[in-house]
């Protein structure tokens, strides 16, 4: 080894000439990964079928022990706040499996009370709720209207009858002589004082009279004066006793009218006892109903005049009862919920657009003369009344974005009652009167259906939220990719493929999907549950073989959905690949180049997902110990990315500067990038471009570069490692492949491969390499043919090797920094 120092003017420059490079220690050479690993074909042996037809499909998801549990805890206690918040990626897949829980559960429940509203006889605007046994509203709904029926023909009848018509006469004639019999005697005392009693427009009057004839005026006022003044006091008498007797003739009518109200409620008892107490036996056992029909009967004997006709439709408008076409309407039952319509247990009600209105219930108004009554009949029930006993389902997010639903929904919880609010009169948007039905008692279950970013911000910015949501049933995205869990996934497209009627699919196609999963879920080792992600993949490769008139999906159809379901959303990916290709992005794939390498990233549009190669460069001079990154510098790099390179300095003080100050200005950038990058993924390529910067030796341009790297050199996993490899592999392809190409990954991303099968045939010839690298030194052994380098017991790296060349170099910046700074102050 030769050492050759220079001095040109401030500057000292030292280079370090290996006069050999030493070869590789055995632990820094790295093979490539095997064909057999970089694609996991399904087994489904264990399943005979050979369409999905023959398969039984899966009723509920399986392999979620811990959201099946948290359910059970939910449903179980009946405690308050233990209602259930269900939260995974695909909300959507869960909804199918969580009702069918849901609805297991709540078969085994006791049936839940009916409910009715009832009109309130002192106080309209405020009907009573009543309670029945489960499935009885009905009935009691029919048998008050059985009642009504039977007296609006009894009714009439005893009113219309022969004895009914004479008693009532009598009491009219018994009225109308006592009247007639103080007028006559009042007439009688006038006759015998030559006084009349007129009858005139304005009523009844007194004038003076001889021989039972009217004084005229002109007679009266030549009579003389004492005879004048004692008719003119006779007629102030008898006018005072007419007066009188006036007055008390409406008391007479007053009287008459007791009576005939007497009478009729006489009568309306004969025909209401019976039927009434018919009712009452019927249901006994049951004190708020019979209270209840004990009300209809007083307010019957009470409006018999109003039942039978003797106000008119405007009069009850008047008295405050809305019009109506039947006068005995206010009798009626509005039967709110009755949970005879499900036979097992207790309700399971999703509620898909949780308005205030279809949360809590309404009260509907119709338009009469005018203007928009109401009443009890037109009270209508929300889902917190079906679901009443039993369990109710909502996605959070539409409960949340419906104005005043979020706010009802806590209040009704926390008083276990449901309250009908009007949000008309909440804005104040409205003065037209209104119902204030007496609330219900609540006892539900609670099931919210949300992604995990929800169920965050709920926890972190509403306190009642964690007060009223306790259980929280996180369902995995993803399950084990082992025999069990394939052959349940194979089932649970059996389903799909059943739920959506679609053509069946052979077993080479549900092979193909159940690999397809395990792509989709980025691990050869776990199979996605996003569920609406392969139904698509069906629902398209029904429609091609629809297109070549099969009857049965093959796997044909299924890989022609995947490829046109790429090509669909490609666009993006192929304009990337022909500017690479075109060298208008510059990336090489062959030769070698000092302090340049070829990284790689991911590009997500939608549900597509691709990877572009791009060049990473390298520049490096003595200075104060900093690592640049432009990307950062401009606001283009995220705070990971960011995060990844500060780590390459921690790194190199770690591994170089054991006790030499760090003298290195380095800056690092991902060339022609015009958008944010984020993510660590290139940290390894950048160090290795780092590396090869401080050490002078050139990387192989036809190797690229993906992984993240931490302080101490281990290779870490990174995401969308197949997409990564596949576009460089691409980019390769289209320029020719070399059989020297290929993509170092960490060594812990192989268990993630699930690569394309033309990326595998071409590793399996030798086109194409895929390598799984441990450490950096591993890895910058792959890229420079150049050994590491593992220090020694003297404290020294091996001469020539890599290490040692970077470890030099760092050396001589110090060197010229002191050298620098000496002739600065000097």
């Amino acid at each position: 080894m030769v050492r050759r120092e220079s001095v040109m003017g401030r500057e000292k420059v030292m280079d370090l000439v290996a006069e050999r490079p030493p070869e590789k220690s055995s632990k820094n050479i790295v093979h490539a990964v095997s064909a057999d690993r970089l694609y996991r074909s399904a087994d489904l042996a264990a399943l005979t079928f050979q369409t999905t037809a023959d398969l039984p499909p899966l009723e509920a998801m399986a392999d979620q022990p811990r959201a099946r549990d948290a359910l059970a805890l939910g449903l179980g206690a009946r405690r308050r706040g233990f209602h259930i918040f269900v939260t995974g990626a695909g909300t959507a897949g869960m909804r199918r499996s969580v009702l069918k829980m849901l609805e297991d559960a709540a078969a085994t429940h006791a049936h839940p009370l009916d409910w009715v509203y009832v009109n309130n006889f002192f106080d309209p605007q405020k009907p009573h709720c009543l309670p029945l046994p489960y499935g009885r509203a009905r009935e009691f709904q029919k048998a008050v209207h059985d009642l009504i029926d039977e007296l609006k023909v009894s009714l009439p009848s005893l009113f219309e009858s022969e004895e009914y018509q004479k008693r009532r006469s009598a009491i009219e004639e018994s009225v109308r002589r006592k009247g007639e019999e103080a007028i006559e005697a009042l007439q009688k005392q006038a006759a015998e004082k030559n006084i009349a009693i007129l009858r005139g427009p304005m009523g009844l009057f007194v004038a003076p009279s001889r021989d039972g004839n009217v004084v005229p005026p002109a007679e009266f006022n030549a009579w003389p004066e004492a005879q004048k003044e004692e008719m003119r006091s006779a007629i102030e008498g008898l006018q005072k006793e007419l007066e009188a007797t006036l007055r008390r003739m409406p008391r007479l009518q007053k009287e008459m009218r007791d009576l005939i109200r007497a009478l009729d409620r006489e009568i309306a008892q004969v025909a209401l006892t019976q039927p009434f107490e018919e009712l009452k036996a019927e249901y006994s056992e049951l004190p708020e109903v019979l209270t209840h029909v004990g009300a209809i009967h007083t307010d019957m004997l009470k409006n018999i005049p109003l039942l039978m006709g003797a106000e008119s439709e405007e009069d009850t408008i008047a008295t405050g009862q809305p019009a109506t076409e039947h006068r005995f309407e206010r009798y009626e039952v509005n039967v709110l919920v009755t949970q005879s319509d499900h036979a097992d247990g207790a309700p399971v009600i999703e509620e898909l657009h949780p308005t205030l209105a279809n949360l809590e219930g309404r009260a509907e108004y119709v338009s009469m003369h005018g203007v928009l009554v109401t009443n009890f009949q037109l009270i209508r029930a929300g889902a917190l009344h079906r679901a009443n006993g039993g369990i109710i389902v909502m996605d959070a997010r539409n409960l949340l974005t419906e104005p005043f639903s979020w706010a009802a929904l806590k209040r009704a919880l926390s008083r276990d009652e449901i309250v009908i609010e009007d949000v008309t009169h909440v804005l104040g948007l409205t003065t037209t009167a209104s119902l204030e039905p007496e609330p219900i008692p609540l006892n539900v279950k609670v099931v919210l259906l949300g992604d995990r970013f929800t169920y965050q911000l709920l926890m972190a910015l509403d306190p009642e939220f964690g007060e009223q949501f306790k259980v929280l049933a996180d369902f995995d995205d993803e399950v084990s990719r082992s025999r069990e869990g394939e052959q349940m996934l194979a089932r649970l497209i059996a389903r799909f493929a059943s739920d959506e009627k679609l053509k069946p699919l052979d077993r080479e196609a549900v092979t193909l999907l159940v690999e397809r999963a395990s792509r989709i879920a980025e691990d050869a080792t776990k199979l996605t549950l996003l569920a609406q992600r392969l139904r698509d993949v069906m629902a398209e490769a029904d429609y091609w073989a629809e297109q070549g008139k099969r009857s049965v999906t093959s796997r044909t159809d299924v890989a022609k959905a995947i490829e046109e379901g790429i090509r669909r959303t490609g666009r993006l990916k192929e304009r990337s690949q022909e500017a690479l290709v075109r060298e208008i992005a510059l990336v090489e794939t062959s030769g070698r180049r000092t302090g340049q390498i070829n990284g790689l990233s991911v590009i997500s549009t939608g549900d597509m997902s691709f990877g572009v190669p791009g060049r990473i460069t390298c520049r490096v001079r003595p200075g104060m110990g900093k690592i640049v990154d432009i990307e950062r510098e401009v606001k283009l790099g995220g705070p990971l990315h960011s995060k990844g390179v500060l780590i390459l300095a921690g790194f190199l003080a770690g591994r170089y500067a054991l006790d030499t100050p760090m003298s290195l200005y380095a800056s690092l950038v991902l060339e022609q990038s015009y958008g944010a990058v984020e993510g660590d993924s290139a940290s390894a390529a950048e160090l290795f471009a780092l590396l090869s910067a401080l050490a002078d030796v050139p990387l192989r341009q036809d190797l690229a570069v993906t992984g993240s790297v931490n302080q101490l050199g281990d290779m870490q996993a990174i995401g969308g490692v197949n997409e990564k490899i596949e576009g460089f592999f691409d980019l390769c392809h289209a320029r020719g492949l070399t059989g020297t190409q290929g993509v170092l990954i960490p060594k812990s991303n192989v268990q993630h491969l699930m690569l394309r099968e033309d990326v595998v045939d071409a590793c399996s010839s030798g086109k194409f390499a895929i390598y799984a690298v441990e450490t950096m030194d591993a890895g910058i052994a792959l890229l420079t043919e150049l050994d590491a380098g593992e220090r020694g017991s003297d404290g020294r790296y091996p001469a020539g090797s890599l290490n040692a060349r970077v470890e030099e170099r760092l050396r001589q910046f110090a060197e010229i920094r002191r050298t620098t700074a000496g002739e600065a102050e000097g």
